[in-house]
């Protein structure tokens, strides 16, 4: 893996992309280059987790596509292009995928928080989030054992959404599913065949 000159100066957009090879992690804002923090294992831990189990859920009901990053979203012209930890797309939208980035909101964002990201995740991305379209937005925060979920209102508004008294949440954008809370915080995660099979995607 080549290691990459973080530019000085501002870049377009599309500089931006020729610039990023597909193992950078880095985030376009205003012209300048961002790069981003190495994540924890325990953040990578649950970024697979949760990209294996919704992956096989989409491919299973024929939905759309599970990408994680690095791959970039842009959901504006003026907005800034991002790397959300994961991401669907639903099928009627998926002419928004091109080459290297997504030209649009993803029907869901996956954010997994860490100290370095918290206030980025639940402040200038949520903004950026809600304004260029997203429909549903999580955020995991594995330090405080916290899952926050938003739904898309019809006037544009990231909503609150709360899990059920017996702590599962159920996702709107992705019919049918449904996650156990619990199951974010456990150590060691819980084997992700258990989880399909308790979603009806494999027989007991």
């Amino acid at each position: 893996m080549r290691k990459l000159e973080v530019p000085t100066r501002k870049l377009t957009y599309e500089e931006f992309l020729e610039w990023c090879d597909e193992d950078t992690w880095a985030e376009w804002v205003n012209g300048e280059v961002i790069v981003l923090t190495p994540a924890s294992m325990r953040h990578q831990l649950i970024k697979k987790f949760l990209t294996s189990v919704l992956d096989a859920y989409v491919q299973q009901h024929d939905l759309g596509v599970v990408l994680d990053a690095p791959f970039q979203m842009k959901t504006g012209p003026e907005l800034p292009g991002r790397e959300p930890d994961i991401l669907f797309v639903a099928k009627e939208n998926l002419g928004r995928l091109k080459e290297n980035y997504l030209d649009g909101p993803a029907d869901l964002v996956i954010e997994i928080v860490s100290p370095e990201s918290r206030l980025r995740d639940r402040g200038e991305k949520f903004a950026e989030y809600e304004l260029g379209g997203v429909r549903e937005y999580w955020l995991i925060d594995p330090d405080r054992k916290e899952a926050d979920f938003y739904l898309r209102d019809e006037r544009g508004r990231f909503r609150l959404r709360e899990a059920d008294p017996a702590g599962v949440y159920r996702s709107e954008v992705l019919p049918g599913f449904w996650l156990k809370v619990d199951w974010l915080w456990q150590e060691p995660l819980p084997p992700v065949l258990e989880v399909l099979r308790e979603l009806g995607l494999v027989k007991a």
